[in-house]
């Protein structure tokens, strides 16, 4: 499948199983996988339908989907060592939709070996694509995407996910804020800099590799806590930073607690 015909399948399923059901879930329709961790039925059919028709197209890739992993945690084995693989995110930010939010997303990943050679991350309800070929850039509905310089060296912007360091600050830098709750908004967020950094707990490949090709496509930079370039085929030990550059970064992993 070429690069738009993948997109062009994201679009179609959310229209199909996933907007229909926006502001509309009955009670039933979502679930609790661990508690605070939602599922509803439209992630669900949205990951069988979308990982269908990349098997279809490459029945040879190890498709892994956040649904499919509750079911069958094996498959994080066998996507680390496949030479071609996915990742599989139906519904983002699946709180967010469930309480109503538009900031919520689709979001695929495709691996070849340790790379990740191309992203997609479309937002149904506002019509936006994410789009990332390796070496090719990364866009936004078709617009070639730069990440822009920090406007303050001495003060970059910090958001994080992990709640417990909301209003924290990472050295002298200002107290972090709360992101938008949904990687793939977060990530859009930070290439088109309204954030100069992100600081997340979560690790799973699902939620990172998407937005990880954007941000380095664009000119910033993903790694860990540990200093190491992120590699989508792991889950990192501690947590993951995004930031507008491999500067920034270098300065933000020394502060981390």
């Amino acid at each position: 499948m070429d690069t738009d015909e993948v997109l062009a399948l994201l679009q179609e399923v959310a229209e199909e199983v996933i907007n229909p059901r926006f502001r509309a879930l009955a009670d039933h329709q979502v679930l609790e996988k661990n508690p605070g961790d939602l599922v509803t039925v439209a992630d669900r059919e949205a990951e069988v339908l979308i990982t269908r028709r990349l098997r279809e197209a490459y029945p040879e890739a190890v498709v892994l989907g956040e649904e499919h992993f509750e079911e069958n945690p094996d498959v994080l084995t066998a996507y680390a060592a496949a030479p071609h693989a996915f990742t599989v995110d139906p519904i983002d930010g699946t709180k967010n939709f469930v309480r109503g939010s538009k900031d919520h997303g689709v979001m695929v990943a495709e691996l070849r070996g340790p790379h990740v050679v191309r992203s997609w991350i479309w937002q149904p309800q506002h019509q936006v694509a994410y789009v990332a070929e390796q070496g090719a850039g990364a866009f936004r509905n078709g617009e070639r995407l730069t990440r822009p310089s920090v406007a303050s060296p001495a003060e970059p912007r910090g958001v994080t996910s992990y709640r417990k360091w909301i209003g924290t600050s990472l050295g002298e830098f200002p107290p972090m804020e709360l992101t938008w709750v949904c990687c793939a908004v977060d990530y859009p967020m930070l290439v088109q800099g309204a954030a100069d950094y992100i600081v997340y707990r979560g690790r799973q490949p699902w939620d990172h590799a998407p937005g990880s090709l954007l941000v380095s496509e664009a000119g910033g930079f993903l790694g860990t806590f540990d200093g190491e370039a992120y590699d989508a085929r792991t889950i990192p030990a501690r947590g993951i930073v995004g930031a507008a550059s491999r500067e920034l970064y270098d300065v933000l992993v020394p502060l981390i607690p």
